[in-house]
C-alpha cells in the first residue's frame, strides 16, 4: 500500500488498512505486510511461549521479572512498530499501560525474518530500536534456520552472536535459560 506524495502518515492512517495486513509508520511512511506466514508464526510463538514461561508468568502462578508480549504496537517518537515479540523488564515498565499501545521503548525486542519484512527489520526497524536505547535485538530467520543477537553498545549494534540448526543455546538477555533452537524450525 502507499502513499500519497510528500504525505506523512499518522496514526490515523492505520485504521484505513484491511485486517489481514500489519502495519507500521517508519520514517513517516505507512509501511504494510501480509500476516506472517506458517514458520514466521511458528518460530515466533515458540519464542514467546518459552520465554513467557520462564521470564513472564511461571507455572504455578508466580510472576517473573519480564513483560514478554506478542505484536505489541509501540509508539517511538514519530514512529509506530509493531515487533514480532517484545519484552520489558517490570523495573522498565512496572504495569501494563491502559492504551492500546506502548509508549515507552522495549528491553528486548525479536523480529522474525521474512521476505516481506527482512528489509525492514534489517533497516529502518533496526535504527529506530537502536535510537530509542533498546538494549536487545534478535533477528531469527526460519528459512536460514539462525538467530542472530545483538546488544546495544554506545548507540550502536554489536553481534554478539549467531546460532544456528539444532543447538541448545543460552541468548542474551534470557542466558539463564537454556533453549532448544530445534523446536523453531519446522
Amino acid at each position: 500500500m502507499t502513499k500519497p506524495a510528500n504525505k506523512v502518515a499518522t496514526y490515523k492512517d492505520l485504521f484505513t488498512i484491511p485486517d489481514n495486513v500489519v502495519g507500521e509508520i517508519l520514517a513517516g511512511e505507512l509501511v504494510t505486510h501480509p500476516r506472517p506466514a506458517p514458520k514466521h508464526a511458528r518460530a515466533a510463538s515458540v519464542i514467546g511461549a518459552k520465554l513467557l514461561g520462564e521470564f513472564d508468568t511461571r507455572l504455578g502462578g508466580e510472576y517473573g521479572d519480564w513483560w514478554i508480549l506478542d505484536e505489541p504496537e509501540c509508539h517511538l517518537a514519530e514512529d509506530i512498530v509493531v515487533p514480532d515479540i517484545a519484552g520489558w523488564r517490570k523495573t522498565t515498565m512496572p504495569e501494563l499501560p491502559e492504551s492500546a499501545w506502548f509508549p515507552l521503548r522495549p528491553d528486548w525486542v525479536c523480529e522474525v525474518l521474512s521476505p516481506a519484512t527482512a528489509k525492514y527489520d534489517r533497516g529502518v526497524k533496526q535504527e529506530v530500536y537502536a535510537r530509542e536505547g533498546v538494549g536487545y535485538y534478535w533477528l531469527v530467520d526460519p528459512l536460514e534456520k539462525m538467530i542472530e543477537v545483538f546488544e546495544l553498545q554506545n548507540d550502536r549494534w554489536v553481534l554478539l552472536e549467531v546460532v544456528s540448526d539444532n543447538t541448545v543455546v543460552r541468548l542474551t538477555p534470557f542466558e539463564t535459560m537454556p533453549f532448544d533452537l530445534a523446536t523453531l524450525w519446522v
